[in-house]
């Protein structure tokens, strides 16, 4: 009986490992949503191929969170202000997942001024709000000054993706948030569980301490304590001096769509 314990014991790790990795990597839904025109390239800065896979993914990742994510360039020859320019496209062009002028995420690259503006309406400027939006802007500019549009797109895709996925309010930076930890987390937590079943399954110790000790002569034969030296450790606590260059803000809509929002020149 005991030779199956550890197999018993295996298969309750593997069991607790699927259900704490379900939540991590959830089943994509995409193959049922609709495929929509996502990505607005009006700055030609995307090869056919790079829209083309930009735009599944977008759709994809949409139809998981029910929140429209919407990648907007354009050349600004009227040189308005990047805040400007995304109000009226969704003023006019009307996106959201939901409905029109419904759940949206939008990021707008303003090629005259050199600005990008990332934005939330409705659940997107509820779940992303000014701070993260700002998170998203200070993790892309650097790959859209060097001209990785595409990979700086891609990172606005997943960042938007996964803070509609968190509880607004929280840090998305908290480590407690991070695949990589929440997978080391399930093993640990899973190995611990194997451990403790393997060894009970091997029978319980009987012989302690107590069974050769004599209490009646056993004592205490001598005790004292020496002071060796006390050690003080400072440690400098250094000044977040890092300037993101970021700015903006929410606002709304000349159609009366309040939206969060973040700019960053680049």
């Amino acid at each position: 009986m005991s030779q199956k314990r550890p197999v018993v014991a295996m298969a309750a790790l593997i069991v607790l490992l699927v259900t704490m990795l379900a939540p991590i990597f959830p089943i994509s839904s995409a193959s049922a949503a609709e495929n929509k025109n996502l990505i607005y390239d009006e700055a030609n800065l995307l090869s056919e191929q790079d829209r083309n896979e930009l735009n599944a993914l977008a759709n994809q990742y949409s139809a998981e969170r029910q929140t429209d994510l919407i990648i907007y360039t354009t050349n600004n020859e009227e040189q308005k202000e990047d805040k400007l320019l995304t109000q009226e496209f969704y003023d006019n062009r009307a996106p959201g997942y939901d409905k029109p002028h419904g759940n949206t995420v939008m990021l707008t690259l303003d090629m005259y001024n050199r600005k990008v503006y990332v934005a939330g309406f409705y659940k997107g400027e509820e779940y992303v709000d000014n701070d993260r939006t700002a998170r998203i802007t200070d993790k892309i500019y650097s790959d859209l000054s060097e001209g990785n549009y595409r990979i700086a797109f891609e990172k606005f895709l997943n960042l938007s993706y996964e803070y509609l996925d968190l509880k607004p309010g929280v840090n998305p930076d908290n480590i407690l948030f991070k695949t990589w930890f929440q997978l080391a987390a399930s093993v640990a937590i899973g190995g611990i569980v194997v451990g403790v079943m393997t060894y009970r399954s091997g029978g319980r110790v009987t012989v302690n301490r107590a069974t050769y000790e004599d209490s009646a002569n056993s004592h205490v034969i001598d005790r004292q304590d020496r002071y060796i030296r006390t050690t003080v450790t400072k440690t400098k606590i250094e000044k977040n001096n890092n300037n993101s260059g970021g700015g903006g803000g929410g606002g709304t809509t000349a159609g009366g769509h309040s939206h969060s929002g973040s700019s960053r020149s680049f």
